[in-house]
C-alpha cells in the first residue's frame, strides 16, 4: 500500500471561517517551552498547585465504585444544586433544574452560548484586552466584533464607553471581571451603571467570572447578574479550573434564564453530551469542602502578586495593580519593542516566557502578560532576568 498522500485539488477543502481563524497566541508561546527545562514560564494561566486532595479522593472513590457513565446532559443534579447555593452567595438565584448547565470548561460554555444567541450580521461588543477565545468564537458566528479598548480607562470598561458603542445591531457585550489578562476588576459602582445600559438597550451581557474567588486585599467580587432586574439579560460563566486548581478536569458551568438554556443545552447535547462524571463528583466535593484549600492558594497568589507589583515598580515599568486573577500586565513600551518582539527576545535571550499583550486584542500592544501562578523562587529569578533585559533594551 502506497504511503503517498492522494492529491486533492479542490480549492474549498477546508472551512473558510477556520482558515481565517488564527491559532491561540498563548499556545504559540507555550509550545516554545515544551521540553525546555531552562525556561521559566510566566505564560500559561494555570495554577501551580495540584488539585486539592479532598477533590482527588472523591474522584478516586467514584472510580472505584464504577461510577463511569454518562450523566444527564445538564450534569449531575447534586452539582447543579451546589452551584445554585454558590451563586446565591453572590446574590443570584438560579433553578438547578433548567437554569444551570455543566460544561466541559468555561470555553465550551462560551462557544455554546454565542452560537445560541448570535445571528449573521449581529454585533457583539468585546471589552479588550480579553481572553483569546472570545473574538474567534464570536467571529465564527458571522458576527461583527466591536472592539472596546479598555486601556484608556485603566483596563476596565465604563458605562459611557459601552453606551457609545451600542448600535441597533448590538446583541451582546462580553465582560470578564477579574480580568484575564490584566487582573483588573470592574468597580461595583461602574458595574451597576453598565447594568443600567444593558437593561436600557435590552442586550445580553456575557460575564466570565471564573476568577471570582481569586480577589485580593479588601476587594469583593460583584456579579452584574446580581443587580436588580438583570437576570433576564445576564449570562454568567464560571468553573473550577482556576480557583480549585482543576484545569485538566475540564469542568465549568453557565447560568442563564430558562428560555436561553433550552437552546444552549441542545448544542451541548450534540457537541459534548455531558461533562466527565468523575470531574463532576470532584466539583461537588470542592464546593462542599474545598473552601479552606482555595483560600490557602489565594493567599499564596496574593503574596506573589505583591512581589511582582513591587518589582515592576522598582524597574520603572508602569503597571496597574491587579485586584484579582493571577496575572499582571506591565507596560514595556519604553523599550521601543513591540509586545511580540519583547516576548520573543525575553524567551530567546533570557529564558523567560511571557505572553505578548497584542494577542489579547485592542489596547494590549505595548504590554506583556505575566502569570504569577508560578513557584515564588522561579518568579524571583524571572524578575531579575526581566530587569537585565530592560537594562539592555530600555531607551
Amino acid at each position: 500500500m502506497s504511503d503517498k498522500v492522494c492529491e486533492n485539488t479542490r480549492p474549498d477543502r477546508f472551512s473558510e471561517k477556520m482558515l481565517a481563524t488564527p491559532p491561540s497566541g498563548i499556545r504559540k508561546f507555550f509550545d516554545l517551552i515544551i521540553g525546555r527545562d531552562d525556561i521559566i514560564s510566566l505564560g500559561v494561566g494555570e495554577p501551580d498547585f495540584a488539585t486539592p486532595w479532598c477533590i482527588r479522593e472523591e474522584a478516586y472513590y467514584h472510580l472505584e465504585k464504577g461510577h463511569t457513565s454518562y450523566t444527564s446532559n445538564w450534569g449531575l443534579l447534586a452539582l447543579r444544586e451546589e452551584i445554585a447555593k454558590y451563586q446565591a452567595r453572590y446574590g443570584m438565584s438560579y433553578n438547578p433544574a433548567d437554569e444551570i448547565l455543566i460544561t466541559i470548561g468555561v470555553s465550551e460554555a462560551v462557544d455554546a452560548v454565542l452560537r445560541s444567541i448570535l445571528n449573521p450580521g449581529d454585533e457583539i461588543i468585546v471589552c479588550e484586552p480579553c481572553y483569546v477565545s472570545y473574538q474567534p468564537l464570536a467571529s465564527l458566528c458571522d458576527t461583527k466584533l466591536v472592539h472596546l479598548d479598555t486601556s484608556v480607562n485603566g483596563f476596565y470598561p465604563t458605562a459611557e464607553q459601552l453606551e457609545a458603542a451600542i448600535t441597533p445591531k448590538t446583541k451582546a457585550v462580553m465582560i470578564c471581571s477579574p480580568s484575564n489578562p490584566t487582573g483588573r476588576m470592574i468597580p461595583k459602582d461602574e458595574l451597576e451603571k453598565i447594568a443600567e445600559v444593558v437593561k436600557k438597550h435590552q442586550i445580553w451581557v456575557l460575564s466570565d467570572e471564573v476568577y471570582c474567588e481569586l480577589v485580593y486585599d479588601d476587594n469583593k467580587h460583584c456579579s452584574i447578574g446580581a443587580f436588580e432586574g438583570m437576570k433576564p439579560y445576564s449570562i454568567i460563566f464560571n468553573g473550577f479550573s482556576k480557583a480549585f486548581a482543576m484545569t485538566g478536569w475540564r469542568i465549568g458551568f453557565v447560568c442563564a434564564p430558562k428560555e436561553l438554556m433550552e437552546q444552549v443545552v441542545k448544542l451541548h447535547q450534540y457537541s459534548s453530551i455531558c461533562a466527565p462524571i468523575m470531574s463532576q463528583y470532584g466539583a461537588i466535593e470542592g464546593l462542599r469542602n474545598g473552601a479552606a484549600e482555595v483560600e490557602r492558594m489565594r493567599l499564596s497568589y496574593q503574596q506573589r502578586r505583591n512581589l511582582m507589583q513591587h518589582a515592576f515598580k522598582e524597574m520603572g515599568l508602569p503597571c496597574a495593580e491587579p485586584e484579582g486573577a493571577f496575572y499582571i500586565f506591565p507596560d514595556i513600551r519604553q523599550t521601543g519593542l513591540s509586545s511580540e518582539e519583547f516576548a520573543q527576545k525575553l524567551i530567546e535571550e533570557y529564558q523567560v516566557a511571557v505572553v505578548p499583550g497584542n494577542v489579547f486584542g485592542a489596547g494590549g500592544e505595548g504590554f506583556i502578560r505575566c502569570c504569577y501562578a508560578t513557584d515564588i523562587n522561579k518568579i524571583k529569578i524571572a524578575l531579575e532576568r526581566i530587569r537585565a533585559m530592560l537594562e539592555k533594551y530600555r531607551k
